[in-house]
């Protein structure tokens, strides 16, 4: 097992992946470094940074630019139930409402049905701008759904960006087709690049007709997905590698891995922290195996974050989630509600919308850009964490008992940088707080020096300033990496006066957050 220092920091060197991409200072995506010019942003991509054309693909594409999942939707359509591995971490579930999670699905879709749910969501929630077919199998295990579903949303919906995730087991197969189906965006998961590590996530494959275990298995697997990740990028499809991060298994690998899939061209690298609840069913999940803690996982992104980009946004979503990445709305879309809606898809109505979004999105970054500047010439080392608490948009909107999620973000003389998520219980349960959940909150986010909330109660306000975490309310409703450098320029201030110390915080249990009420 690694060793980790200070403020999650290998203590073996970070990867050198070679010269990094030098972004402009005429950034509209983001909110710029006052010192470096560079958007702070987990993506690193905005306008001006990337070609035209990649820059249209990613632009309000919420997984793959992180200042646009706070304003653009996406929804995920479950027309491909089989799969072609079997994953330790993995175990689908159908009708299972209150579980967060991949593989988990209310109802599965025929591709008919599909796209009538598609232009429902489409008309009711008109910044929805991307489809993806992520299961709750493999989308390229059920190649005939899949693909003919987003031939009917092409035709039904052109404007709507398409994405697939695979395991890419299949996906060498597919690259021709998935190029003539106008797919822009494909995630493969890969979690190794070592068959013997290998063997010990995936217990089989079923491919070209047999059944493969082991090792063997394992070598197959990995060669197809770099194969197929190679193919891609050299068709200009934008490939965003999704990594499971498993402690003692393949935590320190996944250096290693994020050299192999950096080198063959993907465009964004998705650390996930392994979901390993016992009542999940999964084969880790009963074997005991731990998920990392906060500062594990984002001390393995900080050494992997290079030449490629790291997303720090993900929320593991289900494979039938609809809305915005932290907003899931999929029980407002079920088939029998598609089927009574009056569906009228008003493309114009939709870019009329979205004209209106990127004007938000500007005004976002100025605001931000102004407040950096007043931190130009700050000499401080001290970097911190805090937390967030959102409905979307950028703001700070979220009531901390009805909090789902924090942002967290980490706060330094060179600006506010997104860093991870953790996902919680709601503390609220209509007009008493429950204890248990807020104990588990606190130590959700432990490793933050400040909560932003839009409003908090005296209860958890108290509670939260005994764990050494200050609430902050004076921010309700203004934008976040304003705010959040406006109380650090505040902090620095106290600190120069003598008035308080700084002082490290500790680790954070990252909260499985996958029974969340439908409340």
């Amino acid at each position: 097992m690694h060793a980790v220092v200070g403020r999650g920091t290998y203590v073996k060197a970070a990867v050198n992946h070679g010269k990094m991409m030098q972004p402009t200072t005429d950034h509209k995506g983001c909110c710029a470094s006052a010192k470096t010019g560079q958007p702070n942003c987990g993506s690193k991509a905005g306008q001006g940074d990337l070609p035209t054309e990649i820059w249209e693909k990613v632009k309000n594409h919420p997984c793959y630019s992180e200042d646009a999942h706070h304003h653009y939707a996406r929804m995920h359509v479950a027309v491909a139930p089989a799969c072609n591995i079997q994953c330790n971490y993995c175990n689908r579930k159908y009708d299972c409402a209150n579980e967060s999670r991949p593989g988990v699905v209310s109802e599965k879709l025929t591709p008919e049905q599909a796209v009538r749910k598609v232009l429902a969501v489409a008309t009711a929630i008109p910044q929805m701008t991307v489809l993806g077919i992520a299961g709750p199998g493999d989308a390229l295990a059920n190649p005939a759904k899949t693909f003919e579903t987003f031939e009917l949303v092409t035709k039904a919906a052109p404007d709507i960006k398409l994405c697939l995730s695979t395991n890419g087991l299949a996906l060498p197969d597919y690259v021709d087709t998935i190029v003539r189906s106008k797919v822009d965006h494909v995630t493969i998961t890969i979690n190794m690049v070592d068959p013997e590590i290998g063997a010990k996530i995936y217990p089989w494959i079923f491919f070209n007709h047999k059944r493969y275990t082991g090792i063997e298995a394992a070598k197959i697997l990995t060669d197809r997905q770099l194969k197929g990740l190679e193919m891609l990028s050299e068709r200009g499809i934008l490939c965003k590698i999704n990594s499971v991060m498993i402690p003692n298994i393949n935590d320190d690998h996944l250096v290693e891995v994020n050299k192999a899939v950096t080198s063959r061209g993907a465009f964004l690298h998705n650390i996930m922290p392994l979901i390993s609840a016992p009542e999940h069913g999964t084969a880790f999940g009963l074997s005991g195996q731990r998920g990392p803690t906060a500062q594990e996982l984002k001390a393995l992104q900080d050494a992997c974050e290079g030449q490629i980009n790291m997303m720090r946004h993900c929320r593991q979503c289900r494979a039938d989630a609809v809305g915005l990445l932290g907003d899931d709305r999929s029980p407002e879309f079920t088939t029998d509600q598609v089927m009574k809606m009056d569906v009228q898809y008003d493309l114009e109505m939709r870019k009329t919308y979205q004209k209106r979004v990127e004007n938000e999105r500007v005004s976002k970054a100025e605001a931000c850009q102004k407040e950096l500047e007043k931190l130009s010439g700050e000499m401080s080392a001290i970097t911190l964490l805090v937390a967030v608490a959102t409905k979307g948009s950028g703001l700070i909107d979220e009531h901390f008992g009805h909090a789902k999620e924090f942002q967290v973000y980490e706060l330094s003389t060179s600006g506010a940088k997104l860093v991870g998520l953790r996902r919680v219980e709601v503390y609220c349960q209509g007009g008493y707080g429950e204890e248990d959940r807020l104990s588990t909150i606190v130590r959700g986010i432990r490793d933050c020096h400040a909560v932003f909330v839009a409003k908090i109660g005296g209860c958890p306000k108290s509670n939260l300033i005994k764990a050494g975490i200050e609430p902050v309310d004076q921010f309700a409703h203004e934008f976040i990496e304003k705010s959040a450098i406006a109380w650090f320029r505040s902090y620095l201030d106290k600190v120069k006066r003598g008035e308080i110390q700084h002082v490290e915080r500790g680790d954070a249990a990252i909260p499985l957050g996958a029974r969340i009420s439908a409340a």
